[in-house]
């Protein structure tokens, strides 16, 4: 294999390899990942849903010890669509050789359509049973991502699909009438098919992810929540493959998604307790990571939101603030196993996964007893667009919007109570 031939090969690996962890990369995501953003109530909020959720799919995701909230049995069907505008230009040929360059310079809008996200959970609680536990199951999409630049010859045929879900199975308990705990496990399901034409297909994988949590009431009014989710790690067994000479060889491609830390706090005490506020604060840590710790810095969250009740409506507001997490200096050629040949490469590489927009809007609307134990809310957002420029050849800009919708079915204690009430939900 000739220099230029091999330079080419590490450099369409590693490129592979960075597709494989957009996660909703250009959707709405910290970072590559989702959380509760697309969730048809806390959605709304800002993502808001540490210490006091307002639909069920957020707390089986987020925080466990919160299912104690949720009484009966209650059921959840979701869906959102986010629509993304991804634009990429690169202004020189990589790897950088006078013959056969790998990526030849291009700017262009990616064509792919948006990303369609479902999510679905169950909770019960097992007061019937003498037990001060609420169990909880789910499916979650926690990614979905679809980049397309082969209308574009000098992009070499780049195009990737990633979607991944999460199977949930949570517990919550109430161990005093202040203080409750809860656990998840999570298996993940990614399937992906590689960017570029004749080396991957599409590989399917599975990992499994923890959650711990726990929830204090520290008034009537107020409620703090935190928990710590564990990293998870995804391998494609033999996602891509290239000759060599007469040999075919298959190579595998690791990606980790990293230790989450999040904190909450919840208050109801104004309006006569018909306006609930809520901040959550998140910590990602990206330079733990394999792969992503090249590229990224460890980054902070903070989300703002608000649901005012009147009647059987909910009103609701949010926004976030998401830290840029992109590494500004990147120096490290070797990511996940791969050697770049220069640093041009490394930009390259980076603007695959440039999620940089800082700030986003959204609002929502909450109707409880739609119809007789039956709860609609829909929700909308922003991304706010933002260009990054990497290195001295590539420059990204990314926007976005979304809208969800969901269903809550109640039954048993689920179903009874006042509705003009404030914690009508849980």
């Amino acid at each position: 294999m000739s220099l230029g031939m091999t330079r080419r090969f590490l450099l369409g690996m590693l490129i592979c390899t960075a597709f494989a962890g957009t996660r909703a990369v250009h959707a709405q995501t910290f970072g590559v990942e989702l959380h509760n953003n697309l969730m048809p109530a806390a959605g709304g909020m800002g993502g808001v849903s540490i210490a006091k959720p307002q639909d069920l799919t957020s707390s089986i995701n987020g925080n466990p010890a919160t299912l104690t909230q949720f009484v009966g049995t209650q059921f959840m069907f979701g869906g959102a669509w986010t629509e993304p505008t991804f634009n990429m230009t690169q202004d020189v040929a990589l790897p950088v050789f006078s013959d056969d360059p790998y990526v030849q310079p291009f700017s262009a809008k990616s064509t792919a359509p948006g990303v369609p996200v479902g999510n679905i959970g169950v909770t019960q609680d097992l007061s019937e049973l003498g037990l001060p536990a609420t169990f909880a199951l789910g499916f979650v999409t926690t990614s979905g991502v679809f980049a397309d630049f082969r209308h574009m010859p000098e992009s070499n045929g780049t195009n990737t699909a990633l979607t991944v879900f999460s199977l949930p199975v949570a517990l919550g308990v109430d161990l005093t009438d202040r203080l409750s705990v809860g656990a998840s496990l999570a298996l993940g399901i990614a399937f992906y098919d590689g960017p570029f034409v004749g080396v991957g297909g599409m590989t399917p994988d599975y990992a499994l992810r923890g959650v711990l949590g726990a929830n204090y009431r520290l008034t009537d009014c107020t409620s703090v929540g935190a928990y710590y989710q564990t990293e998870q790690s995804f391998r494609f067994d033999n996602a891509f493959k290239y000759t060599l000479g007469p040999i075919e060889i298959a190579r595998d491609i690791d990606m980790d998604l990293p230790q989450n830390i999040g904190v909450g706090v919840a208050n109801r005490s104004l309006m006569d307790g018909r306006l609930l506020v809520g901040v959550d604060v998140l910590y990602k840590l990206w330079n733990e990571t394999d792969l992503y710790g090249v590229v990224y810095d460890n980054q902070w969250v903070v989300q703002v939101g608000g649901q005012y009740s009147v009647g059987r409506w909910r009103l609701r507001g949010g926004y976030a603030w998401a830290q840029n997490p992109i590494d500004p200096a990147p120096v490290n050629l070797t990511i996940g196993g791969v050697t770049l040949p220069d640093l041009p490469a490394l930009s390259y590489t980076e603007g695959l996964v440039a999620i940089t927009c800082q700030h986003r809007l959204s609002g929502g609307v909450g109707i409880v007893d739609v119809l007789p134990g039956i709860d609609l809310d829909f929700m909308a957002g922003g991304m706010f667009p933002d260009t990054q420029q990497l290195g001295d050849f590539t420059t990204t800009s990314v926007e976005s919007y979304w809208l969800a919708v969901g269903l809550t079915w109640r039954f048993g204690r689920g179903a009874c109570g006042d509705v003009s009430a404030p914690d009508r939900w849980n």
